[in-house]
């Protein structure tokens, strides 16, 4: 019998405590202290095991997992019996991973092209089975009805029409193909898929019309919702649209997780981040993001200044707002990009005239500060940059294992 970390972060949830920092300030103790309380082999009898429950408002029985962990292997994937498992497609550096795993969700196998991707994973978890290969190489008819979801941001790609009914088959060549031929054989309860919030209009909204098509054709039932990560947790407005599907037949309700009324500011997000190695602009465009205030872009610059910063992006039309742009400590970060100093996609510190380091993107990104990136300094910003926040994942995932547990509820489903 333990305290379970996740189960404690639901709790925290719906008391609106944000981070274990706070709880621990709630409980009246150090970080480091709550840190050992969480430890498996803590003694969860002990009195400030009651005062945590208080803060919560829980009985001791919601924050305890009453299962005993087994397994020494570590090419075996260890779990509880009632276990919510999962396949991951396209990990990257571990964004949806990540959040998953804090979600109390166990993924069965993780599978990632990218090498320095893949040398993330493992750095970070060893014990994961990551599969560093073309997807298109992968098989995954072993799971066949063994896994309750698979999860995965393929990358979009465009499909031609042409004279062409645009089922299962006539994806082939994309990587939507190679999820969707993963949940054709493996035939999970439920999946998630997310990407980009352009997948909604790309191609007048045609391209998803497909996606959905094939995923109902394989047997599911859809719904879709573009979420803001700034509502969830996160400090940056970023918007994904996450797809979830769930198999026909099934009794599994899946709700969204319930957005926050306000946006998490980048002073929430960046405090007591710790120092790391980063990009400097190049003397010419620190000049002139010096002369733009907190909240502030090009609009701000002198009108000459503005012009030969721009050239040709200076007439042309839209808001362009993120040209230029010094992030303010009260507003969340734009969205993060591959490349902390590309120019038209600035996310220029607040104060300093400087971007982002790397671990400010991994925070911004809600990655803990001990998830190491492999690789130089521009693969450390690109995995980061592309990945989906680790808080936003969690959040959807907790709702995943909440719809797979309470279908087994009602179902008397074996564990």
């Amino acid at each position: 019998m333990y305290l379970s970390k996740v189960k404690v972060k639901e709790a925290m949830d719906k008391q609106g405590i944000k981070t274990f920092k706070e709880l621990a300030e709630n409980l009246g103790i150090t970080k480091n202290q709550l840190s050992v309380m969480l430890a498996d082999e803590y003694n969860p009898f002990k009195t400030r095991v009651v005062d945590l429950c208080k803060v919560l408002c829980v009985s001791p029985n919601l924050v305890m997992n009453f299962e005993e962990k087994h397994g020494d292997d570590a090419s075996d994937i260890v779990y509880e019996k009632t276990a919510v498992t999962a396949i991951e497609l396209f990990a990257g550096a571990g964004g949806i991973a990540l959040g998953l795993e804090q979600a109390g969700i166990s993924t069965l196998e993780y599978v990632e092209f990218d090498k320095a991707c893949c040398e993330t994973l493992r750095a970070n978890r060893p014990e994961w089975n990551v599969i560093c290969d073309d997807i298109h190489n992968v098989s995954f008819k072993k799971y066949k009805d063994k896994v309750d979801i698979v999860t995965g941001g393929f990358p979009c790609q465009a499909f031609s029409y042409a004279g062409k009914k645009m089922g299962f088959d006539d994806t082939r060549g994309t990587l939507f193909h190679e999820f969707a031929r993963c949940v054709k054989e493996v035939r999970p309860k439920m999946f998630l898929a997310e990407n980009v919030r352009g997948l909604a209009s790309h191609d007048n909204g045609r391209t998803l019309s497909v996606i959905i098509g094939v995923l109902e054709e394989l047997g599911y039932t859809v719904q879709k919702q573009i979420l803001n990560a700034a509502y969830f947790g996160v400090g940056q407005k970023r918007e994904r649209i996450v797809i979830i599907g769930v198999k026909k037949g099934l009794p599994i309700t899946f709700t969204y997780p319930k957005a926050e009324a306000k946006m998490t500011t980048l002073r929430e997000a960046l405090k007591d981040c710790p120092a790391s190695i980063g990009e400097q602009y190049s003397e010419k465009k620190r000049k002139v993001l010096a002369l733009v205030p907190p909240g502030g872009c090009w609009v701000d610059l002198p009108e000459e200044i503005a012009k030969e910063y721009m050239g040709k992006s200076y007439y042309s039309g839209g808001g362009r707002r993120g040209m230029a742009r010094r992030i303010s400590w009260d507003e969340p970060s734009l969205t993060l990009t591959c490349s902390p100093s590309q120019k038209q996609t600035e996310r220029c510190h607040p104060e300093e005239t400087r971007p982002f380091t790397v671990r400010e993107y991994a925070r911004i990104q809600s990655f803990p500060d001990n998830w190491a990136f492999s690789g130089g300094i521009t693969d450390q910003y690109k995995q980061i940059g592309n990945a989906v926040p680790v808080e936003l994942a969690r959040r959807i995932g907790v709702q995943l294992k909440e719809a797979i547990l309470q279908y087994r509820k009602n179902n008397h489903e074996k564990l």
